[in-house]
C-alpha cells in the first residue's frame, strides 16, 4: 500500500496528493510518469510526477477528475492509500542526458497550458537547482484554474500568465505571449517545451515553426493504460508509429500529427470506435508487446 500524506484540491476539478513511494522518488526524473490503482478491482491511472522528494520517499501527482475513476479518486484523503503505484514509466526529459554546462548556453521557453502546468513544473525545478535560469509561461481559461503560480515563480527566472478571459494578469491565448516575447521583446530561445491540452500543443507548434523554434511536446494527455497495449496514445510521429507511453510521452512537436491524434482521441471514447481503430490500424494498433510491428 502506498500511503496518501497529503491530499489538497487546487482549483475546480483539479487535485494534488503527496505519495509516499519511496522507490519511486528514489529514480524518477522529470518527464516520466506513474500508474496508480486505488483498489484490487480499480482502473490504472497514467499520472505523470509533478514533484518528488527523494529524501523524505515522497512523489506528488496532480490530476483532473474527467471520469468515475478520478472522481472517486478525488475523494480520498491524507491517512487513505492507492493499493499500486508503479513506476518510473516513460522516458525523462532529454535535458536530464545532456551536459549541464552545454545546458546552460542555451536559453529554454517552457509553456503549460491549465493542468499542464504540473509536468511543467518538475522540469523548470530541475533547471533551477542546476542553476539554469528559464523563461514560463502559464496559461490557464480563468484566474481560478491557475495552479502552483507560487510554486512556479520560485524556480522560474522570468513567469507569464495569461488567461483566456483577462481576470488574471495579460488576456489572450499562449501563443500570444510567445509572439509578444520573440517578436516584441525580441527574447531569442533555443529550445520551447510546451504542455497542455492537445489542442493548444498543436497551435504552439504551428507558431514555434514559423518562429523557427524547435518545440518538444508532452503527448501524457492521450495515455490511457501506460504500456502501449490499449492502442490510445498511437500517435504519428515524423510519419512513424509511436506510442506515447512507451516511446515517450516527449516528442519533436513540429513531427507530431496533432489533427489525426486528436480524431484518434474522439473515436477512442467509444467500444465501436475502439474496434474500428483496431480493424484500420491491424498490427499497428498497440505496441506494447514489442511483437507487433507498432513501435518500428
Amino acid at each position: 500500500m502506498y500511503q496518501i500524506l497529503k491530499a489538497e484540491k487546487l482549483a475546480d476539478k483539479i487535485y494534488l496528493m503527496d505519495v509516499k513511494a519511496p522507490r519511486v522518488a528514489c529514480a524518477c526524473e522529470p518527464g516520466e510518469f506513474v500508474i496508480v490503482k486505488m483498489d484490487e478491482e480499480g482502473e490504472r491511472i497514467p499520472l505523470t510526477i509533478c514533484d518528488f522528494d527523494r529524501e523524505e520517499g515522497t512523489i506528488t501527482i496532480v490530476f483532473q477528475t474527467v471520469g468515475a475513476s478520478t472522481e472517486k479518486m478525488a475523494e480520498l484523503k491524507a491517512g487513505d492509500a492507492f493499493r499500486d503505484v508503479v513506476g518510473p514509466l516513460g522516458n525523462a526529459s532529454d535535458f536530464v542526458k545532456e551536459d549541464v554546462a552545454e545546458l546552460k548556453n542555451k536559453k529554454y521557453l517552457f509553456v503549460a497550458g491549465g493542468v499542464g502546468a504540473a509536468p511543467v513544473y518538475p522540469q523548470v525545478k530541475w533547471m533551477h537547482e542546476h542553476g539554469i535560469d528559464v523563461d514560463v509561461i502559464v496559461g490557464s481559461k480563468t484566474k481560478d484554474l491557475i495552479i502552483l503560480e507560487e510554486e512556479m515563480k520560485a524556480v522560474a527566472g522570468n513567469l507569464y500568465i495569461t488567461t483566456d478571459d483577462g481576470s488574471y494578469e495579460r488576456k489572450g491565448m499562449v501563443t500570444e505571449v510567445i509572439k509578444d516575447l520573440v517578436q516584441n521583446q525580441g527574447k531569442k530561445y533555443d529550445v520551447c517545451v510546451a504542455i497542455g491540452p492537445m489542442i493548444m500543443m498543436k497551435f504552439v507548434c504551428l507558431l514555434t515553426k514559423e518562429l523557427g523554434l524547435p518545440t518538444i511536446v508532452s503527448l501524457n494527455p492521450i495515455m490511457v493504460d501506460g504500456t502501449g497495449m490499449c492502442g490510445a496514445c498511437r500517435v504519428t510521429v515524423g510519419g512513424k508509429v509511436k506510442f506515447a507511453c512507451v516511446d515517450g510521452p516527449e516528442f519533436d512537436g513540429h513531427e507530431v500529427n496533432f489533427d489525426e491524434a486528436m480524431k484518434r482521441q474522439q473515436m477512442y471514447k467509444t467500444e465501436e470506435g475502439r474496434a474500428l481503430l483496431k480493424l484500420r490500424e491491424g498490427d499497428t494498433h498497440h505496441g506494447g508487446c514489442g511483437h507487433c510491428g507498432g513501435n518500428d
